[in-house]
């Protein structure tokens, strides 16, 4: 029976790679699927991957290929020496807390790997809100913002209210007792009066493949 069945063709189809969920999968299955993306497309970007699991397959591939690992937002990226992004322009990354910077440094790295600028800014969260005017002056020249809040979930909703460019929310599973480990700043960021895109609970990646989509579809 196969195990893996990598869509070599999505890039053709949708304007990006797959990228590589790591949560579920053994060390054994990602490489596997790694050995295929680094023969077909010179590149693999892996998610939600454990320490362990990345530094096996660090030690594995090391010698021939160029390896990027951002410990904090379990993101491991493996390509040939001579892969290059294509640079598509500048987008923002804000978040509310300290707490929610791994999942900041998902998008950031995932978005980077797609040939975006980031320009990010951690912790101006709603409980000191003058933080967020100086970090949102620094992003006027982007194209797309993507703001990341647990707790209540409120910082998406104000930046929206601020900027003309779209905002991409992304809810955290970070708060107290009844945050639901994401699901009260997910329904704070669904009953924005401010228009939003909202993602799934800790879903940096797919907030960083949108903003992508959003620089590509202006080109």
């Amino acid at each position: 029976m196969k195990i893996i069945n990598p869509d070599m063709e999505r890039e053709k189809r949708c304007g990006i790679p797959e990228v590589v969920f790591g949560a579920g999968k053994t060390t054994q299955d990602l490489e596997d699927i790694a050995k295929k993306f680094l023969k077909d497309s010179g590149r693999i970007i892996i998610t939600k991957v454990d320490d362990e699991k990345a530094e096996r397959l660090i030690e594995r591939f090391k010698k021939r290929f160029k390896i990027l690992h951002n410990k904090r937002g379990k993101v491991l990226v493996i390509k040939k020496k001579k892969f290059r992004s294509k640079a598509v322009g500048n987008i923002g990354i804000l978040t509310a807390g300290t707490s929610d910077i791994p999942i900041a440094e998902e998008a950031r790295t995932v978005a980077e790997e797609l040939g975006c600028n980031v320009i990010y800014e951690y912790d101006v969260g709603i409980a000191g809100i003058h933080r967020i005017f100086p970090a949102i002056e620094r992003m006027r020249e982007s194209r797309a913002i993507i703001a990341i809040a647990g707790m209540e979930g409120a910082l998406p909703s104000i930046i929206a209210g601020l900027v003309s460019i779209p905002v991409i929310a992304v809810p955290t599973s970070v708060g107290y007792g009844t945050a639901e480990h994401g699901k009260t700043a997910l329904f704070t960021m669904l009953n924005s009066c401010t228009p939003l895109a909202v993602m799934n609970i800790d879903n940096g990646y797919g907030a960083a493949v949108l903003a992508y989509k959003i620089l590509i579809s202006g080109r």
